[in-house]
């Protein structure tokens, strides 16, 4: 018999635990066995629970990133103590980064442990004060009762505020002991409604502005909506006030980029950040126009401000808010747009930055743009992207590929890992079996996680694999070049890609031409496997 929440009963700790997850609407686990948390691994037999075993627990961190980002519940990852935990602590990193909601659980050392230095398995010096400094928060419980109470407090701090990764850390000898225990239910945070003073004043602000901007980024997302209310309303404001509106990467495919005022994922050009200065009042969402987003370390505003987030600590920092709205970006855009219901007569030269950045954009694009082009072609309008940190994703597919809801595009912003994409997509087609995805990745970024092939055919996922292949780490190597260095350890063999998926059970193939992409794409769409796809890049790739 499964426990109630709020009924009082005896259950070993993994018990507890399990019980917690699933009354927390946990469907699917992403980790690896290890002799610590056997306990949870035969609590999660006796439940519904879905177990997927990535093949090295960083991978199993990017794996929940993107089943997170893509429906909007928060993964759970279960790693062993020690190096399982260190395996998965740059997954949370990049998942703090990118404010995707994580939930790492794992043993630690017994409650009976004397002194650390002793010699106890997989012993770290202090697990949960390491991935502390990594994530929102770390907690070690000490005690069975505690264990519910701990999953409902991480649950409670995805849904309160900004969702960043939690670590729960339970002493391996809490897992087997019984206790009694009070199963805690969900507990329901309403939005944070906007402050009307601070959307009376933004709307004045917009309604008289000469030359408005909208910059939105990751916290304008709604994963779980086909069409992103915040989007759609952004774009009948932007419309309103003759605004027009660019996303970071995290923001890309928050509003329809076919759409006339959409600049799309463009704020590390030029001339739209040239733009963007020069606009009198700009009104950001769910964006720290930070560094990463900008490509900019020292970027200033001449107009006013307009600042929304959940997160307070956002109104300061590097771009000081002048009017500040700590709250829900859905109440906030809707709160405008009653405030300013009249369509203004506006010019079309007041609807578009005066900079032209399409030149620009196609200097970026041009090494990839035949084969983004035959992507455009071959994916259907519902696709999930996932981009690792590679040349052809950020110089190519950002700019090059337009996305339209409820198309949606996952990249590791900010932190900038490498091996994201491919565990990351395994999470997307697990959360969202519904909807197409496509892994976009260089060769060097392709190999830090390749061994999750095995982990998509066991699963017999329908995933196409691109990967731009041109021998190595383009980026660092151009870098290198361009500090009139010699490049160095940047230069990697290049493997037989097709051959070693056909090794893994997977099928792969090289595409040589656009038009040979376009025909693989499809046709690795329509295959219960995944397919890896290389695209030869110059004369350093096989």
């Amino acid at each position: 018999m499964i426990p109630a929440a709020g009924r009082i009963t005896t259950l070993t700790g993994a018990c507890a635990l399990v019980e917690a997850l699933r009354l927390h609407g946990v469907d699917t686990v992403f980790g690896i066995p290890g002799t610590h948390n056997l306990a949870i691994y035969d609590a999660l037999t006796l439940s519904r629970i879905r177990c997927v075993t990535p093949r090295h627990e960083q991978g199993a961190g990017y794996a929940a990133d993107g089943y997170a980002r893509a429906t909007g519940r928060p993964g759970v990852v279960v790693t062993t103590t020690g190096p399982g935990v260190v395996n998965a602590a740059t997954a949370l990193a990049q998942a703090y980064s990118d404010s995707s909601p994580i939930l790492l659980i794992s043993p630690g050392v017994p409650t009976c442990h004397p002194y650390s230095g002793r010699g106890y398995l997989h012993e770290s010096k202090d697990q949960s004060r390491a991935i502390d400094a990594l994530c929102a928060w770390s907690h070690r419980v000490t005690s069975v009762r505690e264990i519910p109470a701990a999953v409902a407090r991480a649950f409670g701090r995805f849904a309160e505020g900004r969702p960043r990764p939690v670590h729960v850390e339970i002493p391996a000898d809490l897992l087997d002991m019984e206790d009694s225990v009070k199963l805690v239910s969900p507990y329901r945070i309403m939005p944070r409604v906007p402050d009307p003073l601070a959307l009376d004043e933004a709307a004045r602000l917009l309604r008289g502005a000469k030359r408005p901007g909208f910059v939105l980024g990751g916290g304008a997302q709604c994963p779980d909506e086909d069409e992103p209310p915040v989007g759609r309303a952004i774009m009948r404001l932007a419309e309103r006030v003759g605004g027009a509106v660019v996303t970071t990467v995290n923001g890309k495919g928050s509003v329809p980029e076919s759409h006339p005022l959409a600049l799309g994922a463009t704020l590390h050009l030029r001339a739209v950040r040239r733009w963007l200065a020069e606009c009198d009042v700009v009104l950001a969402i769910g964006t720290e126009l930070g560094p990463a987003d900008l490509w900019e370390e020292r970027f200033s505003l001449a107009g006013t401000l307009i600042r929304v987030d959940v997160d307070p600590g956002q109104m300061q920092g590097d771009h000081v808010a002048d009017v500040a709205i700590v709250a829900d970006a859905a109440l906030t855009v809707e709160g405008l747009s009653e405030r300013i219901q009249r369509r203004n007569p506006v010019p079309r030269s007041r609807q578009e930055p005066r900079y032209d950045h399409e030149r620009e954009l196609g200097e970026l694009t041009q090494r990839w743009a035949e084969h983004v082009r035959a992507l455009r072609r071959a994916l259907p309008k519902e696709t999930i992207v996932v981009g690792d940190n590679s040349m052809m994703v950020y110089h190519g597919a950002v700019v090059a590929l337009p996305m339209d809801p409820p198309g949606r595009f996952l990249f590791p912003s900010g932190y900038g890992t490498l091996g994201f994409a491919l565990p990351a997509a395994i999470g997307v087609k697990l959360g969202r079996p519904d909807r197409p995805a496509v892994v976009l990745a260089g060769d060097g970024a392709f190999q830090f996680s390749l061994q999750d092939l095995a982990t998509a055919v066991e699963l017999r996922l329908s995933l196409p694999i691109v990967i731009s292949a041109n021998g190595g780490f383009g980026e660092i190597r151009e870098e290198m070049q361009q500090r009139g260095m010699e490049p160095v350890a940047v230069d990697l063999h290049c493997p037989d890609f097709p051959a070693l998926a056909l090794a893994y059970g997977a099928r792969g193939q090289v595409a040589k031409t656009p038009d040979d992409l376009h025909e693989a794409v499809t046709e690795a769409l329509e295959v219960p496997l995944p397919t890896v796809i290389v695209v030869p890049e110059g004369d350093r790739a096989v």
